[in-house]
């Protein structure tokens, strides 16, 4: 272990960075299969149930350890409408991974980015130039073509409209996060998250519930497990390598989703879905990139 954890280190910050975006991918991966393969017996609102579960087990330390400080905040209105919109964003989640092949849900959940760009306009009153506007408007241009063989039947159209519900609420969380990071703690939104998120689950999964078996109450703790492992693996990629570089590798899960959708689903993929969501990972590509050179850019020469 400790030769892994050497040879680890002399890797550059982007290897390192990619290896555990990688790992995000594969257990994101992971995840949306058990949802899937669990959904014939176990609705979007109970998986969700057992999701949040999970996320409050992991933080039951920290809330322990300091119950006032690790709730404190001066904005509980943000972390109430982050956990609710949390909560029904990934009930519409498991649900499109349930309705649609692994394929289409995961190139549908891309368009993340694409509601970040007016969010952050009318939100967070950010300056948005013609180029991103443009790449979204592209990138939604996709999304109509991934529409297409969507539109098959009536449970498709259900399942890609959750997904595109569940993307948009997924963008205003990401936008009230950086709100909310202004004045708190990244743990004080991630307790507020947890403890909310599980109770705002309870009276939902009641419509579903039915006491699972042995072997099923393991595999939806093993659900839980992986979606914390996904965030982990995420924020680690993210923070230890530079943004462009690691927000290509992220769309890998869609590959890893076409390979395990094949094989335990026999789903093969649609050309126009794929079509479509090469347009979409350009578009948030682009945008990625261009911010990202933009961030960098010496600021211009003061007048004199």
């Amino acid at each position: 272990m400790s030769d892994l954890a050497t040879v680890h280190r002399n890797f550059s910050a982007n290897t390192r960075g990619a290896l555990w975006m990688v790992g995000s991918a594969v257990t994101f991966t992971l995840m949306t299969t058990l949802i899937k393969y669990l959904g014939a017996d176990y609705g979007p609102m109970l998986q969700t149930f057992y999701r949040q579960l999970a996320g409050l087990a992991v933080m039951a330390p920290i809330i322990a350890r300091d119950p006032l400080g690790a709730f404190y905040t001066n904005r509980p209105d943000i972390m109430i409408f982050r956990a609710g919109a949390t909560t029904i964003g990934m009930i519409l989640a498991f649900y499109s991974y349930q309705a649609l092949p692994l394929a289409d849900a995961n190139a549908l959940s891309f368009t993340r980015a694409l509601w970040i760009v007016p969010l952050a306009f009318f939100v967070l009153g950010e300056k948005v130039g013609r180029h991103r506007i443009s790449a979204t408007l592209v990138g939604f241009a996709g999304v109509i073509i991934m529409l297409q063989p969507s539109g098959q039947g009536g449970e498709n159209w259900y399942g890609a409209a959750a997904s595109l519900g569940s993307a948009f609420l997924f963008a205003m969380t990401i936008t009230a996060m950086k709100v909310a990071t202004r004045d708190n703690a990244v743990s004080v939104l991630m307790v507020w998250a947890a403890t909310l998120g599980f109770v705002l689950s309870i009276p939902l999964a009641i419509f579903e519930w039915r006491w699972p078996a042995l072997s099923d109450f393991l595999l939806l703790c093993a659900m839980g497990v992986l979606g914390l492992a996904t965030q982990y693996c995420y924020i680690k990629g993210m923070s230890l390598g530079d943004a462009v570089a690691m927000a290509p590798i992220d769309y890998t899960r869609l590959v890893f989703a076409i390979l395990l959708g094949l094989a335990l689903f026999q789903e093969v993929p649609n050309l126009l879905t794929m079509l479509g969501a090469a347009v979409v990972i350009a578009a948030t590509l682009y945008i990625t990139v261009r911010e990202a050179r933009l961030k960098r850019a010496p600021p211009p020469p003061a007048r004199e």
